[in-house]
């Protein structure tokens, strides 16, 4: 890998973090998010005791959702007052913060600049409230003009969006059946598994003081449908799933190990960025090979796994991206960590709130916390889209004895290791074997319709549905001590064009 001199001036440390929660009891009275931005990093200025935000020459913004700015960077430049030479406004993804906190620390490690500033916020609770009472918040005017960010339908086939498989909600199902059965679990076996796990991250979310749901939850609560707690897609419920409907803004700042001594800064407050890596899986999930791994998520971990000495079990502090329970899963088992493991330092997208892209700003802000409170060695894993895009990145107490590596891609690893995937196919006949499924329901807790993705006899991949009224096919997919992966049954056509599998 490519390197830089290790010097003072090019060691790049995390000085200082902030995070607000904004809880208005008038619509009106809610923040927008380019005022939590500069709230959040006020804050993580006074958290470093440096005077450091009119020094700020990179300037990262995680992409907002909950309202839409015209060159959101340059207004909140503009707020600060400053001129950053590098300023940034990102595209869509959950593993963006930390794309964002590697690429200023190699930047302070370039020599290209010595103060940086990573920050991401959302106001979805007020921007949902307003729309439904029919009140436009006092914000700064929502730009009409500006194109809306592109996200699961417009990077998905046809028939996965006519079969309502092109969402986050409906997509990850696929991965958590398949991981399941390539595990050797039933079904119950991974409910189970989801279900503790999810309790430890929402007893992390109990414990901080930043968290949008501070309630330690059972995981039969978190497993078991209720009307407060309904199915969402097979096997998802409400408190399974990201909750984005929260007001959060997070902000981190970095400045290089000489400007931070010059700043007065004391060593127990600096946190070292170690090093990361990222990869990528096709956009389109139904481009891929297998729904049992990842293999762009098996190579970003086995990557930070050989900056911690090539064992996972280095790590003392890890917060594993949470969206929903099939990353996690999956990840600590790369990293050969058990079920046991505390996967969060933070308290997850359900519980502490997922302020959509921006998660893992705040997941930043809590293991500088906890790194500064006594942990050496922490890992942070974010991840975006449909498990398609991956990176993670180590920190530490421990000054580096390397300098910080420029190529940081583990890409070619990730392609050296992925299988062709099968050719998709619209239309078919005869057998159908089950790659991987879910169920949709409705608010009510019925199902709306079955979705299994198949192996045809020519060994294409194809989608069908099973319609609410095929109770036995819905009573075979759904049976909770044998997983429906691998069994085989006749794919027909129905009248509106769409393929329709039935178990037998």
């Amino acid at each position: 890998m490519t390197t830089v001199p290790l010097t003072e001036d090019r060691i790049p440390v995390i000085v200082g973090v902030g995070e607000i929660v904004d809880r208005p009891k008038e619509i009106t009275e809610g923040m927008e998010p380019l005022s939590l931005l500069v709230e959040a990093l006020t804050r993580a200025e006074a958290d470093s005791g440096g005077r450091l935000l009119n020094e700020i020459e990179s300037l990262d913004i995680v992409n907002f959702l909950s309202w839409r700015y015209r060159d959101p960077e340059k207004q909140l430049a503009r707020r600060l007052g400053i001129q950053p030479k590098h300023v940034y406004y990102g595209p869509v993804g959950g593993e963006s913060p930390i794309r964002y906190l590697h690429e200023a620390a190699q930047r302070i490690a370039r020599g290209e600049c010595s103060v940086a500033a990573v920050c991401g916020a959302e106001a979805q609770s007020t921007a949902t409230k307003a729309e439904r009472a029919g009140i436009t918040p006092p914000w700064t005017p929502f730009a009409q003009d500006v194109a809306e960010p592109k996200r699961g339908a417009a990077f998905q086939k046809p028939m996965a969006v006519k079969l309502g498989v092109f969402r986050p909600v409906t997509v990850y199902p696929f991965y958590e059946a398949a991981t399941a059965a390539h595990w050797g679990q039933t079904p119950r076996e991974a409910l189970a598994e989801s279900g503790a796990l999810w309790s430890a991250y929402s007893r992390v979310a109990s414990e901080n003081p930043n968290a949008w749901l501070k309630r330690r939850f059972t995981p039969e609560e978190i497993t078991t449908p209720t009307p407060d707690n309904r199915l969402i897609a097979w096997p998802y419920t409400k408190l399974m799933v990201a909750n984005p409907t929260v007001n959060m803004g997070g902000a981190v700042l970095m400045t290089s190990l000489a400007k931070a001594r010059a700043a007065g800064i004391p060593a127990d407050r600096l946190v070292h960025i170690r090093g990361g890596a990222s990869a990528e899986e096709p956009r389109d999930y139904l481009e891929r090979a297998a729904f049992f791994e990842s293999q762009a998520q098996n190579a970003v971990l086995r990557a930070v796994m050989e900056l911690a000495g090539g064992d996972g079990k280095a790590f003392d502090a890890i917060e594993l991206y949470s969206c929903f329970p099939c990353v996690p899963k999956m990840a600590r088992r790369t990293l050969g960590l058990g079920p046991d493991v505390q996967p969060t330092v933070t308290g997850g997208l359900t519980f502490f709130g997922a302020p959509l892209n921006s998660y893992m700003t705040h997941a930043a802000c809590a293991m500088v916390r906890k790194l500064r409170n006594g942990a050496t060695l922490g890992l942070l894993y974010g991840q975006g889209g449909f498990v398609t895009k991956h990176h993670a990145l180590v920190l530490s107490r421990q000054a580096p004895v390397a300098a910080l590596a420029q190529q940081t891609s583990a890409q070619s690893e990730a392609d050296r290791h992925r299988g062709a995937a099968p050719d998709f196919v619209p239309e078919a006949s005869g057998r159908g074997l089950v790659e991987s499924f879910t169920a949709i329901y409705g608010r009510n807790n019925n199902i709306d319709h079955g979705v299994v993705m198949l192996r045809t006899s020519s060994n294409a991949r194809a989608l069908a549905r099973v319609p609410a009224s095929d109770r036995q096919t819905l009573a075979h997919l759904l049976n909770m001590d044998r997983t429906p992966v691998g069994s085989s049954g006749d794919i027909v056509g129905a009248d509106d064009g769409i393929l329709e599998w039935r178990a037998g």
